[in-house]
Order: C-alpha cells, then sequence, then structure tokens
C-alpha cells in the first residue's frame, strides 16, 4: 500500500461501475484522513478481543473493517489498540461502532473512522469473528476487497483501483 494521495471523488468518477460507497455515518478520528487498503473484516459486538489479537499483528497497510453492531453504548477501539495497529503497519480502520482517547488517537499517523465516541470499554469475553463478510451503512464488505477513506467518504471495490 502506497501513501499516495487519492481523492474518494475522483475514483468514484473515474471507477463508477466498479465502487461501492458507504452511507455516511463515519467521522474521522485518525491522524491520517486519507487511507486504503485491503479489508480484514471483524464481526464483533461490544468485545474487542479479536480487535486485540489482530492489531498485534502485521498489518501490511491493510484496512481493518469492524463491524460492532452500530453499538453506541462502549467504544470498541482506545489509543492503546489504536497505537498498535499504527506501530504494526495497519492502514487504518472503519468501525461500525465508538472509539475513545479521540484526543490520543488524533496524534497517530493511522486512519480511523467510526461512529461517534464513548468513554466505557468493552468486555473481554473472547467473543468475534474474523473475516467473513460484513454488513453495514448500506454495504457488505468482504475480505480482501479494497478501502478507500478520505474526507469525503468511503468506498469499496472488488480490485484495487490505480489511485490517482
Amino acid at each position: 500500500m502506497s501513501n499516495k494521495k487519492f481523492s474518494t471523488p475522483d475514483l468514484c468518477d473515474e471507477f463508477e461501475n466498479q465502487v461501492r460507497i458507504l452511507e455516511p455515518l463515519f467521522r474521522s478520528y485518525g491522524g491520517r484522513t486519507n487511507f486504503h487498503g485491503q479489508a480484514v473484516t471483524i464481526k464483533c459486538f461490544e468485545d474487542n478481543s479479536v480487535v486485540k489479537k489482530l492489531v498485534d499483528e502485521p498489518g501490511q497497510g491493510r484496512v481493518i473493517v469492524m463491524d460492532g453492531g452500530g453499538s453506541l453504548r462502549r467504544a470498541i477501539l482506545g489509543d492503546m489498540l489504536a497505537e498498535n495497529a499504527q506501530n504494526n503497519g495497519w492502514a487504518g480502520l472503519i468501525i461500525n461502532g465508538c472509539i475513545r482517547d479521540c484526543d490520543e488517537i488524533a496524534q497517530l499517523d493511522l486512519g480511523v473512522k467510526a461512529l461517534n465516541t464513548h468513554p466505557q470499554k468493552t468486555d473481554k469475553r473472547g467473543l468475534g469473528d474474523l473475516n467473513l463478510p460484513v454488513t453495514f451503512a448500506g454495504q457488505t464488505i468482504r475480505p480482501g476487497e479494497w478501502v478507500y477513506a478520505d474526507n469525503n467518504g468511503v468506498i469499496v471495490s472488488a480490485t484495487e483501483l490505480a489511485a490517482g
């Protein structure tokens, strides 16, 4: 994954029949506002045990796409997990749920899109599923698909797009 800047509007114009656009539900929290990579998907509800394990693995420029069930009752990502993701080479995270420690996360070279913030951490029950299709924001995202995010929105493609 390169750090080359792209614009999701330009990608939508150029690859109109190849992209799917997520509904505009997400706020940007990370220090990196422009990011892309292959999706690694997680389905977890108010339990970030699987997230903790995943961010400790080499990210190789990929993007974690997390379906937290849209919960606004707990934060599924905090500064420590976000810092691990940055340090292990993840490009970013798209979260159908909340984060916490937003001021610290804003300082990281990591893309983070989430629904909102919440101060309460999740439970750790060891629950969650990795690498299966997740559906939220009007789209289904499959493992290995390409995710592109910037201040204009989030788009998904089955194949890598020539960014720029």
